[in-house]
């Protein structure tokens, strides 16, 4: 498997560290005035989220992870999990509701989403950063009230509850950052 020295460390690397997955989220090089340099990373890991810190002397060298990505459309929900398909070999797969986590409220049918693969299995699931979706439920704007200071729920199309501001309807399609899960604009 390849190897990684600690000059070669970039935000985004996936790595394997006691045969456990991360990936560099930061990276800094540090040289004391005494002793050797060192590079000091924040690490994320992949199954759990978890951020961890870790420093390395320098010349430590990391396993690469055998982690891969690919773009995948959700096909239908089941009781138990997700089906996924692949549009370019046409592969489905089934992802379990547990390794969705949060990402399950951002989940529709026939939108594409990012499959992160550890060892030929699904770990993450990543929606797209911007999704428009129908609200389907919120409570009636007041009229006149155009400023989108103020805020109100609404829950969508796919179950997610969102803050929109107070002149959006029942009905209406919105864009939706997926990161944060705040309302953007109309569509």
């Amino acid at each position: 498997m390849a190897q990684i020295s600690t000059n070669e460390f970039k935000a985004g690397f996936k790595v394997e560290i006691e045969k456990e997955p991360y990936t560099i989220v930061g990276v800094e090089f540090v040289k004391p005035g005494k002793g050797q340099p060192f590079t000091r990373t924040k690490l994320k890991h992949l199954m759990t989220g978890r951020v961890v810190e870790r420093t390395f002397k320098s010349g430590d060298r990391l396993e690469l992870a055998d982690v891969s990505e690919a773009k995948m459309r959700l096909l239908y929900k089941e009781q138990d999990g997700v089906v996924f398909m692949d549009d370019v070999s046409f592969e489905q797969v089934h992802i379990p509701l547990t390794i969705l986590k949060e990402t399950e409220q951002w989940l529709m049918e026939e939108v594409s989403y990012n499959v992160i693969f550890y060892k030929g299995n699904a770990i993450e699931v990543s929606p797209p950063t911007f999704m428009e979706m129908k609200i389907t439920e919120t409570a009636p704007g007041l009229r006149g009230d155009t400023s989108g200071r103020v805020l109100k729920p609404a829950l969508t199309e796919s179950g997610a509850k969102v803050q929109v501001p107070i002149f959006i309807e029942e009905g209406e399609k919105i864009k939706i950052d997926t990161r944060t899960g705040e309302y953007v604009s109309r569509c």
